[in-house]
């Protein structure tokens, strides 16, 4: 269950653009300028990706960013109150992000890279830190791989032998 493929065509995605950034290479005959686009997918009901794309016009870079979003779509696990089963804590790169479960009524207490990621994840209730570094890629990538790795209490009864009344106490 955890490592499926999902296919993009049965959700209606909305897209959000997290960062675009100019690149230069500098060439013999002067410089090249190119656009990187990160851009995070979701349909806001436990489905997200993010996906970089680089081209040498913006519009362009967001589509691929888009595409390659969709390749790389995700499970989220969420409990009753649209919030995640347990606390996490990722990295990715130098980027290191705390998710932290939070009660009914709290709102997505986020920066800007994760909150986007979360607010399209379908994710209501939480609080999040990010740690070290400020690289929004990284943050993105780091808050994804938090969310993959989440597991349900069904989840965990079955890998440890328990029934779900064990394992939550």
């Amino acid at each position: 269950m955890r490592h499926e493929i999902i296919d993009p065509s049965q959700f209606e995605l909305t897209e959000k653009v997290v960062s675009i950034k100019r690149v230069t290479k500098v060439v013999k005959g002067g410089r090249n300028f190119r656009f990187t686009a990160l851009v995070v997918v979701g349909d806001g009901n436990g489905h997200v990706g993010a996906g970089l794309g680089k081209a040498a016009e913006i519009p362009e870079a967001i589509r691929k960013g888009k595409e390659d979003a969709m390749k790389k779509l995700i499970n989220v696990v969420m409990d009753d109150n649209a919030s995640i089963p347990h606390d996490f804590q990722a990295k990715f790169g130098g980027a290191s992000v705390l998710l932290k479960k939070a009660p009914q009524g709290t709102g997505i207490i986020a920066g800007g890279p994760v909150r986007s990621v979360l607010e399209l994840a379908g994710i209501k209730n939480i609080r999040t830190k990010s740690l070290s570094s400020n690289n929004k890629q990284n943050v993105v990538l780091a808050t994804i791989e938090a969310l993959r790795q989440l597991k349900s209490p069904e989840e965990v009864a079955r890998l440890r032998g328990k029934s779900v009344e064990e394992v939550l106490g």
